[in-house]
């Protein structure tokens, strides 16, 4: 479980007053994870004859500052994600100080670790050095820093370009002193139109090798720009302002402790980013209807209908989808038909800023009303561009349409705006605990799917075999209470781990105590009377356990009978008793069953030990710890890191409640695509959830392609939505119950005197036996769909598909990313035959779709 560092800054106050002599501490009592906070020691006394000596500091707390009395100077991180526990409760101990001739104590600290720090970096500045793998000790104070230590170099990806051409900017950072802030802003550019490209804000250091040294790099801006003039463009230079941490290494701690000092120095530097000189060229003479695109793109356009009343509406939609300057586009121009009323366009960005330049799809909604009767034709939308690629302008053109329009029944009542309709909103997800199985991992078909069929034909036979082995079982009672002795007291130390944790000294001893003297009553069949030392050691040097191990044992006895009264600390005192007894049950186990302690195992020693503490002091599963954090991600709006822990989870295997959460989140962060992918999958678990099917039909409302399915027979519609009622192991639990419904009434029919009663169990078995049938085969139906997964999703902005699995044959059509489309043929590796629901086939790229 990854925890973010906390940092404290120690200082020391020591007051002058007169009166008893007592040494206090001071620090909040509840810290967010990653903040900075105070620890103060105040000895009321000037007669101090020695250095203040505290405790070990707990791993999980870093000291960054003092110890001074210096309130000058703090560290600042920028902290990421906190999974597992939302708090945690860590104990500094007890500080002690010489006064004149005798010693005084502190009282130990309890302080709990909370959430996540809310703390960012300020505009333009970062704080990066908190999870660099490659930071090095900081220099002495006072060493220069030249610029061969520390520098930033800036490139672009091309220098020559035409104008509206993307130009992609970076950034880069070399240091060989530990830099921890940078500031720095891109000014505004005459002549360019710019866009920053989102980075992670903590920032990963590599190693770079330049001119024989190793520097420490990174990343730490890019920009995509259109050039909006031509001729030579200049990006001037930017001053960096950096901060640089030294190290006082001269200054004496104890020094700083009594007499102020700092064992760090902040050094400010600036950095000077060199500014480049583009040359961009004009575009060739410009068509006269040139849309202002410069990249590589594609055009398509949908009809919602092509038959109408009069006086009913039809909206048109128009795509525009590639890599360019999509943004800057000229809306295309729709040539309706005379008699055809317009309505201004709905326009919808569906891009996403990349290291290629904006890519992605600009959605064009156009409204439009028919007033007469008639057939008419909608042209060809044109698009005209420039491909950056093949030096040249391109018309791309959509398709024509014919509309059919027929007489009007005057119930037109007119036509508001579309782009004001209300959207609904996705079901919320699904809290709670969750199982997870493999992909093969079905209870239909498997062997207790066969056991739960066969159970109930051979009753009798397997009544009686179980009967009779759990009676030779249980006649051994030593042999079952043996076996049980480690089970009851592993039990038993997780009760007495929750006691520990609430501070119920009383209580936890006895569990503890339990624990031992239940574990050896069971484990040798001793009475209780017979229970003492002696006997204890006696019967287990019987059973050959060494005598180290039996002194451990009886040691731990000891120890949990003495400390229950024992003074001092508490805490610490039930941790150690703790410790005593799960580790003497451990070594016990281990020699009953003959794990002798080699050199050569001692790896697989640590991790049983290892995977014991784990069982006991994590009573619940991991799997439901972290989707709880999961859920919480997402119920304050943090949708990426909700992303990103539903799919660590589902690493672990397959769940239809996980995929129906991260489908939700998907759908928060507007990845609409991601979304559906991640409904289909749930769906395809859990084909029965109202919950699922709203947020996929939802979701695919908001998809580019609309695909009218072709027409089916009616009973076939109703028998897929039978076969898709539940999922696939509910259809085999429905089969398994009607046969043993079926059986039950097969007896009312044999032994019933009455003539009602045996009607009842002949007819109720042929219809239970008729549901067994069918649900076997609807089970079989679905597990044979989910096994040979024939359904994929389009992941790529747009897709060109060919009639030919082959990159220069002819474009058939175009899809946009979040369709839905049937693995036709796929028997190449590069290229898949796909099938639409309405019909269309064709082939696309394999990299372009992917599986659901």
């Amino acid at each position: 479980m990854k925890r973010n560092i906390l940092f404290i800054i120690l200082l020391a106050i020591i007051s002058l007053t007169v009166g008893a002599q007592t040494l206090t501490v001071k620090a909040p009592s509840s810290v967010p994870a990653g903040e900075n906070f105070r620890l103060e020691y105040t000895v009321n006394t000037s007669n101090v004859s020695g250095n203040l000596q505290i405790g070990s500091i707990p791993e999980a707390l870093e000291v960054i500052y003092g110890p001074s009395i210096s309130r000058q100077e703090s560290f600042r991180t920028v902290n990421g994600h906190t999974s597992g526990s939302s708090s945690i409760t860590y104990t500094i101990p007890a500080a002690r100080i010489s006064v004149g001739d005798k010693t005084i104590t502190s009282n130990p600290l309890k302080i709990t670790i909370t959430g996540t720090s809310k703390r960012a970096s300020s505009k333009g500045g970062n704080n990066f050095y908190n999870e660099d793998e490659h930071r090095s000790r900081p220099r002495s104070a006072g060493s220069q820093i030249t610029d061969n230590d520390l520098f930033i170099r800036v490139s672009a990806n091309k220098m020559r370009v035409h104008e509206q051409e993307p130009i992609l900017l970076t950034y880069k950072v070399y240091t060989l002193v530990d830099l921890i802030q940078l500031q720095g802003e891109m000014p505004e550019l005459d002549g360019f139109h710019s866009q920053e490209i989102p980075l992670p804000q903590q920032k990963s250091f590599h190693i770079e090798n330049i001119g024989g040294r190793s520097y420490r790099c990174v990343t730490w801006s890019q920009y995509v720009m259109y050039p909006q003039m031509t001729g030579s463009l200049e990006i001037p230079s930017i001053t960096f302002k950096g901060v640089v941490v030294q190290e006082n290494r001269d200054i004496d701690p104890y020094e700083a402790f009594f007499n102020g000092g700092s064992g760090y120095v902040e050094v400010k530097r600036d950095i000077k980013a060199p500014g480049l000189k583009v040359q961009v060229d004009p575009l060739p003479q410009r068509p006269a209807n040139f849309s202002g695109g410069v990249g590589k793109f594609n055009i398509t356009a949908q009809l919602d209908k092509t038959e109408v009343k009069a006086g009913d509406p039809l909206s048109l939609r128009v795509v525009v989808s590639g890599t360019g300057n999509l943004k800057l586009l000229k809306q295309p121009s729709v040539p309706f038909p005379k008699d055809f009323e317009k309505y201004d366009a709905k326009v919808t960005d569906k891009t996403r800023l990349t290291s290629n330049g904006v890519e992605g799809n600009m959605i064009y909604d156009f409204l439009a009303v028919p007033r007469n009767v008639g057939a008419y034709e909608i042209p060809a939308v044109e698009f005209v561009y420039y491909d950056t690629d093949a030096n040249t302008y391109k018309t791309a053109r959509t398709q024509s349409f014919t509309v059919n329009v027929l007489k009007g029944d005057g119930s037109a009542t007119g036509v508001s705006d579309f782009s004001e309709m209300k959207n609904k909103d996705i079901r919320p997800i699904k809290e709670g605990k969750v199982k997870t199985y493999g992909a093969e991992d079905f209870f239909y078909q498997s062997k207790w799917y066969w056991m739960g069929i066969l159970l109930p034909l051979l009753f009798f036979v397997t009544l009686l075999i179980l009967f009779r082995k759990r009676a030779i079982d249980n006649a051994n009672i030593v042999k079952m209470r043996g076996k049980k002795a480690n089970k009851i007291a592993t039990k038993r130390l997780k009760r007495a781990n929750v006691l520990m944790a609430k501070e119920q000294q009383n209580e936890f001893y006895d569990e503890v105590l339990r624990a031992l003297w239940g574990y050896v009553g069971d484990k040798m069949n001793m009475p209780v009377e017979d229970l003492s030392r002696d006997n204890i050691a006696e019967r287990f040097e019987a059973k050959g356990v060494d005598e180290t191990t039996i002194s451990k044992f009886i040691e731990a006895i000891d120890e949990c009978e003495y400390e229950r009264y024992a003074p001092g600390n508490a805490a610490g005192n039930m941790g150690r008793t703790f410790d005593y007894a799960m580790s003497a049950i451990m070594r016990i186990e281990e020699t009953m069953k003959g794990k002798k302690r080699k050199a050569g195992r001692g790896a697989a020693d640590t991790v049983s030990r290892l995977l014991l503490l784990l069982s006991i002091l994590c009573p619940t599963s991991l799997l439901a710890i972290t989707k709880a954090n999961a859920d919480a991600e997402y119920a304050k709006g943090n949708y990426q890191q909700a992303i990103k822990d539903y799919e660590e989870l589902l690493k672990e295997g397959m769940s239809a409640e996980l995929y129906y959460n991260l489908g939700n989140a998907y759908y928060r962060t507007d990845n609409i695509t991601r979304a559906i992918l991640s409904y289909e999958r749930a769906q395809m678990l859990s084909p029965g959830d109202a919950d699922i099917r709203f947020n996929l039909q939802l979701a695919r409302s908001k998809t580019i392609d609309k695909i009218t399915p072709e027409t089916e027979m009616f009973f076939v519609t109703w028998y897929k939505s039978l076969v898709n009622a539940t999922s696939v192991d509910n259809w085999a639990r429905i089969a398994i119950f009607s046969i043993i419904v079926a059986l039950l009434l097969v007896l009312l029919y044999l032994f019933s005197s009455r003539v009602a009663l045996r009607k009842v169990g002949f007819f109720g078995a042929v219809i239970c036996f008729v549901f067994f049938v069918l649900a076997n085969i609807f089970a079989w139906q679905q597990k044979r769909q989910f096994v040979n997964r024939r359904s994929a999703i389009v992941v790529s902005p747009s897709a060109n598909i060919k009639t030919t699995p082959d990159a220069a044959s002819k474009n058939n059509f175009v899809l946009h990313e979040g369709t839905c489309v049937e693995i036709t043929d796929n028997t190449l590796l590069e290229w898949k035959g796909v099938r639409l629901a309405d019909g269309r086939e064709g082939w696309i790229s394999a990299k372009q779709i992917e599986v659901i």
